[in-house]
């Protein structure tokens, strides 16, 4: 092989590799899918507004999945929310009025009327709703 060649060969060598990189980079980013895992303890409902501005910001698609409790629910207002059918959503009043009124705000319409007519954001006492439920019974959409 002569020196031209094997320029030529290692130059296509390096723009396949690069190519399949930045293939890769660009699917998994694409695909890359924030969860509930990380926030399914709950915690302060200011700094969790703060974090689902930022991921609504992003349009990345977010999974509820597992164990989502108190400000973890919260997530269910973004618009690319799905929730997973075994997932576990547990419910109750915040620590103030202004905590327990930002998790409200952050549910549909028809988990709040079903929240408020039966209570659960009335005491610190959690309240569990099923993934299942909360798909069939209040609309949200279904992990894939």
């Amino acid at each position: 092989m002569d020196n031209s060649s094997y320029a030529n060969t290692m130059f296509l060598l390096k723009v396949l590799t690069l190519s399949a990189c930045l293939a890769i980079g660009f699917s998994t980013s694409v695909l890359a899918q924030a969860s509930s895992a990380p926030y399914s303890m709950g915690g302060n409902t200011e700094r969790f507004a703060q974090d689902r501005a930022r991921i609504a910001q992003s349009g990345q698609p977010f999974r509820i999945e597992g164990h989502c409790q108190s400000a973890c629910t919260m997530f269910l207002s973004l618009k690319n929310v799905c929730v997973d059918p075994s997932a576990e959503l547990l419910f109750h009043a915040g620590g103030n009025p202004q905590s327990t009124q930002r998790m409200l705000n952050s549910y549909n319409a028809r988990l709040r009327s079903f929240l408020m007519a039966n209570h659960y954001m009335d005491t610190p006492q959690f309240h569990t709703i099923s993934g299942s439920e909360i798909i069939q019974k209040f609309g949200y959409r279904q992990c894939r």
